[in-house]
């Protein structure tokens, strides 16, 4: 990124264009942002920015001389509203192949009123619906733009169109909300699923499936066994067995005694 300062000014080409304008060129110096212009000193018809890195149009100074800006081939989504104020007498903006989006972002634009030549060639607004009515209405002394002469019919069209109170606004709403086919659409993260609290076994529990896996009589179950205590899932056979909270799995083998059953087993061994 390079500045845009009072020495780059001072060095950069000066020179009288084709239609006899007095022409700073500032083309090509990968400037990120207007500044400085005062060192101008108003002494300008033409300043040509195009091919830099702008983002905005902005920060300009008072320039009652400046007739003509090309601010073509830059990254330009933006446009301060008191443009018109800093640039009284501006009748041709360029702004082929930037960044502007909305028909809202067109409206400080209009604060130009001097403006007659204007173009907006390959910014994604112009896809929008009502665009080229939209201008027109907007700035009366519009002749040219996008390089095609404005027609009296057209001029009647937006006049019907925009000429309601609320249909500006309304066209605003609309096509804000518009896709255009082909551009990228906003990164916009799709809301998650809230993540379930994960219940794992207790201690308790836990003891009861080592004890179990000790007990079991396959090398199967014994990798069940062994996968439960490290997912912390338990398996949907374990049952509990009286206030230890012990569990035990269902086979289609023995069932395995639990410790806590055993006392019983020889109580009725006796008895009988």
């Amino acid at each position: 990124m390079v500045r845009l300062t009072a020495d780059l000014i001072l060095r950069s080409p000066q020179y009288f264009n084709a239609v006899r304008e007095r022409e700073l060129d500032l083309r090509g110096n990968k400037i990120a942002a207007i500044e400085n212009l005062g060192a101008t000193e108003d002494q300008y018809d033409s300043i040509d920015l195009s091919d830099n890195e702008i983002v905005k149009l902005e920060n300009f100074p008072y320039l009652k001389r400046l007739t003509t800006l090309l601010v073509n081939n830059n990254r330009i989504a933006r446009i301060n509203p008191s443009i018109g104020v800093s640039l009284p007498k501006l009748q041709t903006l360029i702004l082929t192949n930037n960044r502007i989006l909305n028909l809202a972002d067109l409206d400080p634009i209009a604060t130009l009123l001097n403006l007659h030549t204007l173009s907006l060639l390959d910014n994604n607004v112009t896809k929008q619906p009502s665009y080229r009515l939209f201008l027109i209405h907007k700035l009366p002394k519009l002749r040219l733009l996008d390089f095609k002469k404005v027609k009296n019919k057209e001029r009647l069209e937006a006049k019907k169109m925009f000429g309601t109170k609320g249909a500006e606004a309304e066209a605003k709403k609309i096509t804000a909300k518009t896709f255009v086919p082909g551009e990228v659409a906003p990164s916009v993260e799709p809301p998650q699923p809230e993540e379930a609290p994960r219940t794992g076994p207790t201690p308790e529990q836990m003891v009861a499936i080592k004890a179990a896996i000790a007990n079991s009589q396959t090398l199967e179950e014994v990798a069940r066994l062994e996968k439960a205590l490290r997912t912390g899932q338990l398996p949907a056979d374990l049952i509990l067995t009286g206030d230890e909270d012990l569990r035990k799995p269902k086979t289609d083998g023995p069932v395995l005694e639990s410790p806590a059953e055993e006392p019983e087993k020889v109580e009725s061994m006796e008895e009988d």
